[in-house]
């Protein structure tokens, strides 16, 4: 996927706009994973969100993204899927899988862009330590969200937190700034050197999104051209948050 690296500095009044989105967004992720039961499709997963946005009056930028066209408004990736997972009516859910919901929500042009993953029923320990250490990356790269770092420190503090458990970060997939358009620069890989990269300064806007692997950090793509899996089919996790830089802590635009 390509997209512009322009970076744009949001206004207060911007960034009120994208902390409303961002609420929304949080809103459709918590009706989602209230939904993850045995039987339930990942086709009906996305049914639940698209009711959510049009309440709203909003909608996704992910359907219709991209070359072939992304065809859903959320993303379903189950297990051994690490990203981009189109939900299906085929797909039914299983205890003990996990699930990564990956969603975002356009309002008056702006976006907002996050992602959980969760379990269907009781899962493995293994599954549970995982999703404790991608979400514990995800805050460790939030708290290096602070005008006067870098890119850089973001990007080693979700590398080291992951690593220090013996789990993978993604090489090819990275977080990426958001506002106007879903993907704006500056990238954000999920590994890097402490005290490198660009400036971070207040009004940025960057979605943070630690995607995580057991076995290996290799992945390939299926023929479905989107959906990203493990290498070696082991389990993986994906957590997210759009992230406003300020004059003080970091401000995380998508919760309720």
């Amino acid at each position: 996927m390509s997209w512009s690296r322009q970076i744009h500095i949001k206004s207060s009044a911007e960034l009120a706009i994208m902390r409303e989105a961002g609420r929304i967004n949080a809103s459709v992720l918590a009706t989602v994973k209230a939904l993850l039961k045995p039987g339930v499709s990942t086709s009906d997963l996305n049914a639940a969100a698209e009711e959510v946005l049009r309440k709203h009056g909003c909608f996704s930028p992910f359907k219709g993204y991209g070359r072939p066209p992304f065809p859903t408004s959320i993303t379903t990736s189950v297990n051994q899927e690490l990203v981009h997972g189109i939900p299906s009516r085929k797909r039914k859910l299983e205890t003990g899988d996990i699930v990564s919901i990956d969603c975002g929500t356009v309002m008056d042009g702006w976006v907002a862009d996050s992602a959980l993953t969760a379990g269907v029923g009781e899962i493995s320990p293994e599954a549970q330590t995982l999703l404790d250490v991608t979400q514990g990356a995800l805050h460790a790269g939030i708290d290096k969200m602070r005008a006067g770092n870098r890119t850089g420190d973001v990007s080693a503090a979700i590398q080291n937190y992951v690593e220090s458990h013996g789990f993978y970060v993604t090489r090819e997939y990275t977080g990426h700034g958001v506002g106007r358009q879903m993907h704006e620069g500056p990238q954000v890989p999920n590994y890097g050197k402490a005290g490198t990269g660009m400036l971070l300064k207040p009004g940025m806007t960057i979605a943070i999104e630690p995607m995580v692997l057991v076995g290996t950090a290799e992945t390939r793509v299926l023929g479905d051209q989107w959906t990203v899996v493990s290498a070696d089919g082991s389990l993986t996790a994906h957590f997210e948050h759009s992230v406003a830089v300020t004059e003080g802590d970091p401000l995380i635009l998508t919760v309720l």
